[in-house]
């Protein structure tokens, strides 16, 4: 039997009626250290699915006698978010949110704690008004709000920038562009937005940022802005400030919060002014492995087999931002092994391996897809992993290594990977190189998974479903089935969404597929054909995700349509 008092918030929760002296009894065994136990009460009763977040936040503020509060329905106000500093804020574990009665209203996971609040008045020069909110709601707001006084520095182990003021502007001037450049930097990296686009429209500047695959308006800073926020990213891509006529590239490292950050930048003329697209890539990111990718056990069986043969070309297609790189670098990880010589050429180098002989392009200089690949064929390597076939000249060099002994890996920017064949032939390869090259095409997409914290259920009949969506696989006899919808939460930042996945299409090049290359057979031909001999469809493997609950039927239908 459980002592009395032997968990304040157990017993209260017990008292509360929210969870049974069973249920108490059973999480508190979860957490003898002498059994592995760990953690905290509250995770454990919301893991074992007891209790929801929301209960315990709303017994702990019974308990301390003070207002719960949500933040879904509770608009923070600016003015309050600005009295205490995010390092104050951090220390404390307390969270401004808002004004009533004259008190400022701070979220508080200790809502008792004295100290604190004697600190919180002396700083902000108001009587304190605690309140507690749930746990995951207050680790987000607390992620985001620590992010806006963080500083970002140009990474010193990289090509320093000597000229830190932008050239044509005083101090006074430039301060704000900086602040404004930081802020962007600091709130990308916090939302994992891969690429950040800064556009100048006609009376307002927008930006933007790409987050799951999907652009998000994030600020929108004063027009006037532009000129100086645009001049100071490039004086840190070692771009020409003063050449605002045709585009230009460039590249430059940055630290936020220790993580180390490379950023691509890219400048396209338009009727308002320069855009600036960049694409940010974190190098602290771990490399995703074959099975994290999401493959299809029966897939990923058959491609691990391919990917093993001593020698052919293996082609990864798909549209800009579907994965192509991430699954190449899982694939070379795989198969790094001190017995192989691994060597690749890229356009940039994302991604860093340990064993890999990796070649950043430089077309300045002359070094090109197509002369790095010559070059690598000169150095005995076993596998070759050309980041992008892109012209004719790539294509045949790749081919005829793929030929004389070795294993090429590479992209494609095809709609399909029955595409990938066809695509070929339209670069000038001869079909017959192509049949005897070729050995596999993976086809994939990108697909957001649903948040789990505020998916939303719903249910269809069998005829309103097939009505809409005609290839949907429905078991014989299911009459209706239940999917789910995104709802929208501050976990996944109202979008719900968190995370993606890919949905794959693995094309084994058979002897059928063969003699239709052979024939110039179109790409409907060889896709219906890989059909017939087993080949899952990257929209079928996306409706079967669907089917799982693990993501939308409206997100499968926006990239497979």
């Amino acid at each position: 039997m459980l002592k009395p008092g032997a968990n304040l918030l157990g017993m209260n929760l017990v008292k509360a009626g929210v969870i049974t002296q069973e249920q108490l009894e059973e999480a508190l065994k979860r957490q003898d250290p002498k059994k592995g136990g760990k953690g905290f009460l509250g995770a454990t009763l919301v893991e074992l699915g007891y209790c929801t977040e929301e209960d315990i936040a709303q017994v702990i503020a019974r308990q301390n006698g003070v207002p719960y509060v949500s933040l879904e329905t509770f608009a923070a106000d600016p003015q309050a978010v600005g009295l205490i500093a995010p390092e104050v804020a951090r220390r404390y574990r307390a969270l401004p949110i808002g004004f009533q009665n004259g008190k400022l209203v701070v979220a508080m996971k200790q809502p008792r704690d004295v100290i604190a609040l004697d600190d919180l008045r002396i700083i902000t020069g108001r009587e304190i008004q605690p309140v507690v909110i749930p746990d995951s709601q207050f680790d987000a707001a607390m992620q985001r709000y620590s992010q806006s006084g963080l500083e970002v520095e140009l990474a010193a182990a990289e090509e320093e920038v000597a000229e830190e003021v932008v050239a044509g502007l005083d101090e006074a001037a430039q301060r704000p562009a900086v602040q404004l450049a930081n802020a962007i930097f600091n709130q990308a990296v916090w939302a994992s937005a891969s690429d950040v686009h800064i556009e100048p429209l006609e009376k307002s500047l927008r930006v933007r940022f790409r987050i799951d695959g999907v652009l998000h308006n994030i600020l929108q800073p004063p027009r006037h802005l532009h000129a100086s926020l645009v001049s100071r990213i490039k004086v840190m891509a070692n771009m020409d400030i003063a050449e605002r006529r045709v585009p230009q590239d460039g590249r430059f490292t940055l630290r936020v919060e220790g993580k180390t950050i490379d950023v691509r930048v890219a400048s396209l003329p338009g009727s308002y002014g320069e855009k600036l697209t960049l694409r940010l890539l974190d190098r602290s990111v771990r490399l995703i492995s074959l099975e994290e990718l999401g493959f299809p056990p029966e897939v990923l069986a058959n491609y691990r087999k391919v990917m093993r043969r001593p020698y052919g070309l293996i082609l990864v297609t798909g549209p800009t931002g579907s994965g192509k790189s991430t699954t190449l670098y899982a694939t070379l990880s795989a198969l790094n092994t001190p017995e192989k010589h691994v060597v690749t050429v890229e356009d940039p180098v994302e991604y860093r391996l340990d064993g890999v002989n990796q070649i950043q392009i430089n077309p300045r200089a002359g070094l090109t897809f197509a002369t790095g690949l010559r070059s690598i064929l000169r150095n005995d390597p076993d596998i070759i992993m050309v980041g992008e076939i892109r012209d004719r000249e790539t294509a045949r060099i790749a081919v005829e290594a793929a030929l004389t002994g070795h294993l090429v890996l590479s992209t494609l920017h095809t709609n399909d990977a029955a595409g990938a064949v066809t695509r070929l032939g339209d670069m000038g390869i001869e079909p017959f190189l192509t049949a005897s090259s070729l050995v596999a095409v993976v086809g994939q997409r990108l697909v957001r998974v649903l948040c789990p914290q505020c998916a939303q259920s719903y249910e269809l009949g069998r005829e309103e479903l097939l009505a809409g969506v005609p290839d949907f696989p429905l078991d014989d006899g299911e009459k209706t089935i239940t999917l789910y919808r995104p709802g929208g939460c501050l976990r996944c930042s109202h979008t719900g969404y968190r995370g993606r996945m890919g949905v794959y299409e693995l094309l084994l090049v058979s002897e059928t597929i063969q003699r239709l290359t052979l024939e110039r057979a179109p790409a409907r031909e060889i896709k219906e054909a890989a059909v017939a001999e087993g080949m899952v469809t990257f929209r079928r493997d996306g409706l079967l995700r669907v089917k799982q609950g693990i993501t939308s039927l409206e997100e499968v239908m926006r990239v497979t349509a």
